[in-house]
């Protein structure tokens, strides 16, 4: 793992989207008790169980919507008994995993102090939760927006519709079924007070974040 933030570290894994190598970047938070919140986990390896356990004790681990971070809960509900799971708005459970509740637009009390969150509504693939780390005033993301570098393969333009720069996905665009109300949900987010973005596929935004997802939806 490689700490990102003041509290906030990432492991970024392998994976192939159709013909796109975009990444899976799995986001952890420190919690002021010291617990760990894990965002979009991945594959639970002997070394990253490892780095783990020396950053504290798991508390929880969230996906970014039904479709995004689920591959590996199983594993992490046996690794971590004393963690508590949460499916994405409208999941389904996965066998074998107990899960502690459904995300919505008010966090957890238990993680309220560190991290906001909201629902991303109108997408018909599945409604993604937006969380924003607030000590290093980073959005999380699943998602929500990729980021084409110019080192980044001719398949990853092609992904997003060609050309570089901080955008959704053609399918994620073509999906959104409820302009509206993706809009006021993407309005509150870019309410709170953030400069980076972690994302799920791809690199991340280190600054001027507001105006990079201003930018990748003004067709709305």
């Amino acid at each position: 793992m490689k700490q990102v933030g003041d509290g906030l570290w990432e492991a970024v894994t392998p994976l192939r989207v159709i013909v796109v190598e975009s990444g899976r970047r799995m986001t952890v938070a420190q919690l002021g008790d010291g617990g760990l919140w894990i965002h979009s986990p991945a594959e639970l390896t002997p070394q990253l169980h490892a780095e783990l356990d020396a950053l504290g004790p798991v508390r929880f681990v969230v996906p970014a919507s039904k479709l995004h971070g689920n591959l590996f809960a199983e594993d992490y509900a046996a690794a971590f008994p004393d963690a508590e799971l949460f499916k994405g708005p409208g999941g389904r459970e996965r066998k074998g995993v107990q899960y502690a509740g459904e995300l919505g637009d008010a966090p957890d009390p238990r993680w309220s102090s560190d991290l906001d969150q909201l629902v991303l509504r109108g997408n018909r693939l599945a409604d993604e939760v937006l969380f924003l780390h607030r000590a290093s005033r980073s959005l999380i993301v699943g998602d929500l927006v990729f980021n084409v570098t110019p080192e980044a393969p001719a398949t990853a333009r092609v992904w997003v519709g060609g050309g570089e720069g901080v955008r959704p996905a053609r399918l994620y665009r073509r999906t959104i079924r409820d302009r509206q109300a993706f809009r006021e949900s993407l309005d509150r987010a870019l309410e709170w007070d953030f400069d980076r973005i972690q994302i799920g596929h791809g690199d991340n935004v280190e600054n001027d974040a507001k105006r990079a997802v201003r930018e990748a939806y003004a067709f709305l």
